[in-house]
């Protein structure tokens, strides 16, 4: 939990507007990429199911961002999954990686077009090369909200995401989606994994070009 701040208002000064240059262990995110062997453990109502996946991951750097004299540094993404072979939209999700240099935290906000959304934080060093976000469900900062019939069918209690920077131009990542599931008395765990490389070069935030 943050400290408690005396001035809430004020910003800081300077502010370097090279977003790249100060995303701490987020810059190796940063660009386009795609990965080819997603595993995807879902639930179905005979039990767990798994699915493989093709995704394109786009995450691009957003200029500095103030809250008072809090300061954050980002990258906006859009996630797009298939089945192999398919084109129907298997998954689609959107939102944003931020970093905050002062307190070592980051964070991962997540959207999805099936009435869900997450906040994820955690803390790692600027030169970190793994680290762990997670939300729960009734948490006032790091959190989950849902829609009424997910949150009475397949109510999401935790999320939890591993992120690996892997060495060359690749990273991993696994997540696991903690939900109590109508009727079932176990929890279930909606666990996906990929690894993803590099397609495309990130496009600098505007405030840098």
């Amino acid at each position: 939990m943050s400290e408690p701040r005396p001035d809430i208002f004020t910003e800081p000064s300077p502010i370097d507007f090279d977003t790249l240059r100060n995303l701490g262990p987020l810059r190796r995110m940063a660009g386009i990429w795609q990965g080819t062997r997603g595993l995807d453990v879902k639930p179905k109502a005979d039990g767990p199911r798994k699915q493989a996946y093709v995704e394109r991951i786009e995450l691009q750097p957003i200029d500095p961002q103030t809250n008072g004299p809090q300061l954050l540094y980002g990258l906006r993404y859009h996630t797009h999954v298939v089945k192999p072979d398919q084109v129907k939209t298997y998954h689609d999700q959107v939102g944003y990686w931020l970093w905050e240099p002062a307190t070592g935290t980051v964070m991962h906000s997540l959207t999805i077009p099936r009435g869900q959304t997450v906040l994820a934080g955690g803390q790692a060093s600027a030169d970190a090369t793994e680290f762990e976000l997670r939300a729960m469900l009734g948490s006032p900062t790091f959190g989950i909200c849902s829609a009424p019939f997910l949150d009475q069918a397949f109510k999401t209690v935790e999320f939890r995401i591993q992120v690996r920077l892997l060495p060359g131009d690749s990273w991993f990542y696994e997540e696991d989606t903690v939900m109590r599931i109508q009727g079932q008395d176990e929890l279930f765990h909606h666990v996906d994994r990929n690894t993803l490389v590099r397609i495309g070069e990130p496009t600098p935030n505007p405030m840098a070009r």
